[in-house]
């Protein structure tokens, strides 16, 4: 895409009512800053304050997406943009919801014959005893619907479960237990038909959560990430295939634990990873040698194609 045509109206779509509105803003914010920089004719909005209409109103010529989590991520922006006829970026409808639905993600990878931990969806009556047989310990507990993390647990005894399940339920209806895999946490991201170099993600305390996502400067992230030529290759095919196999499309990020027999093992993905400074895809882009302001053009590409 040409920087600066003349015929665009780019809006940006940031904010939103999701948990993870805070993260939206800066990754709005930062991919906004960066269309202007390039010339683009782009402006932000939150549909917080005026809803669909609002958006409809500014008679974008193409939308960036920028929204995480439900409202923005979960396919419900995206089917009222095909009904409206405005190209948008990233995922269509069908792959957006079911990306943010980790257990039927899972769910079609397994169909696939991909690796993905065992898991069990959760209720307020369940046998927490058979989960544990089911699963053992430790486990992940966590909303079937969130990202960034919220509401997510480590369950090392089968005491904690119940309180673990309660704690995912502050953010979700649905909730769900997955088998835990012990090793190396890898994310790779996806622009277009290739995979960006993946990168190893360590955090002193062991648990990648909302904080070690965003806020602290003590976790790590290994570019190069250490596997071998033939390992990352590995990987890498095994995260395109998973994007394929849910029906991904334009950008994306695929999350992955490695267990101690050097086994990958795909977790979940995000269909609109984050743009903040913290944020995974454009550091991986980085190393690639392509700058964030590359970064966002490409991905507005992926609305111009559509």
């Amino acid at each position: 895409m040409a920087a600066g045509n003349a015929t665009d109206n780019v809006v940006v779509v940031l904010g939103g009512t999701s948990g993870e509105r805070e993260v939206s803003l800066k990754s709005g914010a930062a991919v906004l800053e960066a269309l202007k920089r390039q010339g683009v004719n782009a402006q932000g909005y939150d549909p917080r304050e005026g809803g669909l209409a609002g958006l409809e109103a500014l008679a974008p010529s193409k939308v960036f997406i920028a929204l995480h989590g439900r409202g923005g991520e979960d396919g419900t922006l995206q089917g009222a943009l095909e009904l409206l006829n405005i190209p948008y970026t990233g995922s269509g409808v069908l792959a957006s919801a079911l990306g943010m639905d980790k257990e039927r993600t899972k769910q079609v990878w397994r169909a696939q014959g991909l690796p993905t931990p065992e898991s069990i969806t959760l209720s307020d009556d369940a046998d927490w005893s058979a989960v544990v047989d089911a699963l053992g310990l430790p486990m992940i507990v966590k909303p079937v619907h969130e990202g960034s993390t919220l509401g997510i647990s480590i369950v090392k005894s089968e005491a904690e479960l119940k309180a673990a399940y309660t704690e995912a339920a502050r953010f979700d209806a649905q909730v769900m237990a997955e088998r835990f895999i012990a090793g190396e946490e890898y994310t790779v991201a996806i622009l277009g038909e290739q995979t960006l170099p993946a990168i190893r993600v360590e955090v002193p305390g062991g648990f990648y959560n909302y904080e070690a996502k965003y806020h602290s400067n003590t976790t790590l992230y290994h570019l190069p990430c250490g596997l071998s030529d033939a390992d990352e290759q590995a990987l890498a095919a095994l995260c395109l295939k998973a994007f394929r196999a849910m029906g991904g499309r334009g950008w994306g990020r695929i999350d992955v634990m490695r267990d101690k027999d050097g086994a990958f093992w795909l977790i979940e993905v995000n269909t609109v990873p984050g743009m903040t400074d913290h944020s995974l895809v454009p550091q991986a882009a980085a190393h690639a040698g392509i700058g964030f302001d590359e970064l966002v053009l490409d991905i507005l590409q992926t609305a111009a194609a559509r």
